[in-house]
């Protein structure tokens, strides 16, 4: 080992009781520290900001924004912060969107006590990390699409509308939004017009539904 600075991160995650047990994985390694931590997407956000941690490391399923919308954000405001996404879905599509956002790697919640800090070391060297178990699904699900003549089906609505859909669904109101996101709630409005539109649905609770079958939020 090097006399180098321990790699400095953020953890965001909106379950206290699993922070606490990431943060006693990650502060049991001398070369890896917890500078910062997040109950949500946007307070990540906001921490990234202040710290400028070296690796950030990210839940999916959080509230006002996801560990997805928030590391697409961070991979274009601080690039220099690389992007670890720790999740319970095991999910070929989140993983292709979680590295279309930017992330290095993806690692199961279930087995973080085996994988994390050795992701967090490949992270670090500029190395993508799998987990274990995803490699088969992954080759298996490409040679799929390969074979039926398929692309890896693109995202139906933009990034501004995916924040704005997960937004409705938590139950806040087009104003509350307009505040959030620094738009109008003329601007909201004509978004979640948009949502209805191109995902065939006719109310608020038909977009909740959506927004946890694709696990922007949770039931």
């Amino acid at each position: 080992m090097t006399d180098a600075s321990p790699t400095r991160i953020l953890l965001a995650d909106d379950h206290a009781l699993v922070r606490r047990g990431v943060r006693l994985i990650l502060d049991g390694e001398p070369d890896l520290t917890v500078v910062a931590e997040a109950a949500d997407g946007a307070e990540a956000l906001e921490l990234a900001r202040e710290h400028r941690p070296d690796l950030a490391i990210l839940d999916i399923a959080m509230p006002r924004l996801t560990g997805l919308q928030a590391a697409r954000e961070l991979s274009r405001t601080l690039p220099e912060t690389r992007i670890l996404v720790l999740t319970m879905y095991d999910n070929e599509q989140f993983f292709f969107e979680a590295l279309a956002a930017g992330a290095s790697g993806y690692v199961l919640k279930s087995v973080a006590d085996q994988d994390l800090v050795q992701a967090c070391h490949a992270t670090m060297r500029g190395e993508p990390f799998l987990y274990p178990g995803a490699v088969n699904a992954l080759i298996h699900n490409y040679l799929d699409l390969a074979r039926e003549g398929r692309t890896l089906p693109a995202k139906a609505i933009t990034d501004r509308e995916e924040q704005i859909l997960k937004l409705v669904a938590e139950g806040h109101t087009s104003q509350q939004i307009a505040d959030m996101l620094v738009i109008s709630p003329k601007t909201v409005e004509r978004h979640r017009a948009n949502l209805l539109a191109k995902l065939g649905l006719k109310d608020r609770l038909e977009l909740t539904r959506y927004a946890i079958r694709v696990g922007l939020i949770e039931p």
